[in-house]
């Protein structure tokens, strides 16, 4: 509806132009803790976190970000493409294999799948095996090298540098903060 809008969805806080603006439900305390420290000092904003127990140090809410598949478009051949991706995390796939399958030109496969899903096929592939991967690391006792691997990558720096790309943080300190096996007892 407003094209001219450029939309920051991993940004906590937007300050543009005098007109702020947050994220999540709860993010307004660290918009809060903002306003404090931009119009007083940082030291008090960092006392007003640890009164109210707000952590100061999160300016991204990536780690949030829950990704759904994208398929209210009507183009029915990238939905069946999303839907091949979707049965084949495990395998590595890649985009010439994916248009060469679906008998399309690799420059309009392109096209079109950013055109249905607002995302490249490069960047949705790696957001549907991140969000299977998240799923894993808060939900299984698997290593993070198993995830990976169950996810369709072979390469461990590969896939922490895309899984910190998408969600602000390391597998290691996403699997920490949300899987309660991981929590010491």
């Amino acid at each position: 509806m407003f094209p001219a809008v450029e939309l920051a969805a991993d940004k906590l806080i937007t300050d543009e132009y005098g007109i702020y603006t947050n994220g999540g439900a709860f993010s307004f305390l660290n918009l809060l803790l903002y306003l404090v420290e931009k119009y007083y000092d940082r030291q008090t904003a960092i006392y007003c976190s640890k009164i109210f127990q707000i952590d100061i140090g999160r300016d991204t809410q990536s780690a949030f970000t829950i990704f759904t598949a994208q398929k209210s478009h009507s183009d029915e051949l990238i939905k069946r493409v999303q839907d091949f991706i979707e049965k084949k995390l495990d395998e590595k796939i890649s985009i010439a294999y994916l248009s060469f399958k679906f008998a399309i030109n690799r420059r309009s496969f392109d096209r079109r799948f950013i055109k249905a899903t607002g995302n490249t096929p490069v960047e949705y592939l790696q957001r549907v095996k991140i969000e299977a991967a998240k799923k894993a690391l808060e939900t299984t006792s698997k290593t993070i090298n198993e995830i990976m691997y169950d996810v369709g990558y072979t390469d461990v720096k590969a896939f922490r540098e895309v899984f910190r790309k998408i969600t602000g943080m390391s597998p290691l300190s996403y699997k920490t903060r949300y899987n309660k096996e991981s929590i010491p007892t």
